[in-house]
């Protein structure tokens, strides 16, 4: 059965409003209407599609099930390694994805629930909703990948400024029903002096920031009792 995605009719929008201006950036709680939120994450919970993705400086590599079940211990623990040795002073990323492609033809919102919610975060309900509460106009469309963060996976600091992809605004919808600070995963916002906010993953809720702004995503602890779900993205001001 399709899932039908709404937006929480109870949501503050004057106080959303008043939340952006002062930082440039707002986590929206119980964001969608409950249902659908939890038909996302059941569905990613069980996808097996998922792969693997890590950068080596500017190339990004995307390894498979198959490709991951086919290394041994001794070569996991070296990719690992080098993974690591490379995220201490430079930019680094490690996580499992999903991506939804940008062409509205090539997504199957009738088969695909992740495809299905990048149309909705591309729509006008949801783009109005955003351009009054942050003051940016112009939007027009949102692209999406799902991503699950797993112990060991992180996102060192970046800004998302990209020339030419007209990004305005980046969007994280978290979907993780239970999680305790002490597992990392968390939306850090790098400041002056070394000075650091951030969100703690949370279900069913859309954290969204200004662009430009130098953020990462803290390692996943070892210990952590769950994996760290959500879809991601930015909201353009041009279509692909």
């Amino acid at each position: 059965m399709k899932t039908t995605f709404a937006l929480n009719p109870a949501l503050d929008v004057p106080g959303m409003t008043r939340r952006f201006l002062t930082d440039g950036r707002l986590s929206i709680e119980d964001f969608l209407e409950p249902q659908a939120a939890e038909a996302l994450h059941h569905a990613l919970t069980a996808r097996e599609d998922w792969v693997c993705v890590i950068n080596a400086g500017d190339k990004v590599f995307e390894l498979g099930k198959t490709s991951l079940d086919s290394m041994s211990a001794e070569q996991h623990s070296e990719l690992t390694a080098r993974i690591y040795r490379e995220a201490r002073d430079g930019f680094q990323f490690r996580f499992s994805s999903i991506r939804v492609p940008d062409s509205r033809d090539q997504r199957q919102v009738d088969h695909d629930i992740v495809h299905a919610f990048a149309e909705f975060m591309s729509s006008a309900a949801v783009l109005d909703l955003l351009q009054r509460v942050t003051g940016r106009t112009g939007l027009v469309f949102a692209d999406a990948q799902a991503t699950a963060y797993h112990p060991g996976d992180f996102l060192t600091g970046h800004d998302d400024d990209v020339e030419g992809k007209h990004r305005e605004l980046a969007y994280v919808f978290g979907l993780t029903p239970h999680w305790r600070t002490e597992w990392g995963g968390l939306l850090l916002f790098h400041g002056e002096g070394g000075a650091v906010e951030g969100f703690v993953p949370q279900f069913n809720c859309l954290n969204i920031f200004a662009l430009p702004t130098l953020h990462s995503v803290s390692i996943v602890a070892p210990f952590a009792g769950e994996v760290r779900y959500s879809v991601t993205g930015w909201l353009r001001t041009q279509r692909p």
